[in-house]
């Protein structure tokens, strides 16, 4: 059959004469358009049953890819720089050991309230209060808070404070309170909150 007879034929054919039973008749050009309808939906339903779950497990296993790549790189940078890690690793236990030596032990807190006394005496304050308060816990530590009142001039009370921060034990300084006393305009009073810390090793 010509192409013109084919043309001539579709034109005449009503969709209405279509019998399922006698496809075998229908127009050449009437088949081929069934047969891209059945392919379309044939590649469709493949695609959206088959194919397409297949792009998203590939998805997924390239984000899992990329991860434990990231995973990778990370841990072959410590492996590479583990030597580097084990000396800062020893050098912070060094720090974290000077540190702890400059915290006083339990016996050695008395010590250090006879050294605040004697920093207190020896810049010339007169030396009014030195209390040691209730002991208050931390994670790893204990902070020991010590009441001190002192009176003096202000280069006196400066030398004070100087001297305590320079005491081979580890004492903070808080609440610092100054007012002139009563009687001599140079002179004044001082009302500070002096903490240490003791270490808590195995408590």
């Amino acid at each position: 059959m010509s192409l013109a007879d084919s043309l001539k034929s579709l034109n005449e054919f009503d969709i209405n004469d279509l019998d399922v039973n006698n496809a075998g008749i229908w127009p050449a050009p009437i088949k081929f358009i069934v047969v891209l309808i059945i392919f379309g939906l044939i590649a469709g339903g493949g695609y959206w049953f088959f194919i397409k779950d297949q792009y998203a497990q590939l998805e997924r296993v390239e984000r899992t890819e990329q991860e434990l790549r990231k995973t990778y790189e990370e841990k072959a940078y410590q492996v590479a720089n583990l030597e580097v890690f084990k000396a800062q690793m020893a050098e912070m236990e060094e720090t974290f050991g000077a540190l702890v030596r400059q915290l006083p032990s339990e016996t050695e807190v008395p010590g250090l309230l006879e050294d605040i006394t004697n920093t207190a005496l020896g810049s010339g304050l007169a030396l009014q209060e030195v209390k040691l308060q209730p002991e208050q816990r931390r994670d790893f530590y204990s902070e020991l808070p010590i009441n001190i009142r002192v009176s003096g001039s202000y280069h006196e009370l400066a030398s004070f404070v100087s001297s305590v921060a320079s005491l081979p034990r580890i004492v903070t300084l808080h609440d610092l309170t100054i007012k002139p006393t009563g009687g001599d305009a140079d002179r004044l009073d001082m009302q500070v909150l002096a903490r240490t810390y003791r270490y808590r090793a195995g408590e």
